[in-house]
């Protein structure tokens, strides 16, 4: 008897038998809406319309409205259904084989945009919370997406110099001024990121608050041009619509 049969491959989002490690069952694949089509190349997220030309660079009213310090910004699946199931259970739930599949999705949304010579960077987070999580999900996610693209990555570049509160429910003022001062680059690896592109890793992005305090910690050392990816991305018109957007 082999170890298939033992312990067969599981769905990533149900838990159901599936053909193979790492892999979503069907419904759970139609429920993962991954990004794709006419996007904003600030941020990421899905645009009506169709893109006449392929080369057009197109920006959602947020980042024509309040440009990001990155100069392009990618993400894998829409933060609902079963894309949101995935990233609460790398998050929380301590599915840390997430991250694996999580990295093949984030190669092919970042497509051919980095730089071959850029430094893959996690979001950090403040070690007391790295305590009681015991990882960081954004570093699982760096280290899986270095492996797919053959890049170099740093787990210890960023720090995260104070315990930040939850941005949930904060307007953008307020998420600034919760980050302010809070990330830094590591005075002792400044060097590894002097005149070089970085690509900044996280598992979601919302208001993109704490990838702009880690940007602007990077170019405020010295990096080249900053590119960010996430896993998941949530729909900013979606939650203005239903009033939720600060």
């Amino acid at each position: 008897m082999g170890l298939d049969t033992l312990y067969p491959a599981r769905c990533l989002g149900c838990g159901e038998v599936v053909d193979g490690d790492y892999g979503l069952c069907g419904p759970c694949w139609r429920d993962t809406a991954f990004v794709g089509g006419t996007i904003c190349d600030g941020c990421g997220t899905p645009l009506p319309g169709d893109a006449s030309d392929p080369d057009e660079v197109l920006k959602c009213d947020r980042c024509l409205s309040y440009p990001p310090p990155w100069s392009k910004g990618r993400a894998a699946v829409m933060y609902r259904d079963t894309g949101r199931k995935l990233v609460l259970a790398l998050k929380h739930g301590d599915r840390q084989e997430i991250a694996q599949p999580a990295g093949l999705w984030m190669t092919a949304a970042l497509g051919t945009i980095v730089p071959v010579q850029a430094l893959i960077l996690p979001v950090p987070l403040h070690w007391r919370r790295m305590i009681r999580r015991r990882y960081n999900q954004s570093a699982l996610l760096a280290k899986a997406l270095a492996r797919r693209m053959q890049l170099d990555w740093a787990p210890d570049v960023l720090q995260r110099v104070r315990p930040t509160p939850s941005l949930d429910g904060l307007n953008r003022i307020e998420r600034a001024a919760a980050l302010e001062d809070a990330i830094r680059v590591n005075p002792r690896r400044r060097h590894s990121i002097a005149a070089r592109p970085v690509l900044l890793v996280d598992d979601v992005m919302t208001s993109g608050a704490t990838l702009r305090a880690c940007t602007q910690a990077c170019l405020n050392a010295g990096s080249g041009p900053v590119q960010v990816v996430t896993l998941a991305r949530v729909d900013m018109m979606a939650l203005a619509r239903e009033g939720k957007d600060h």
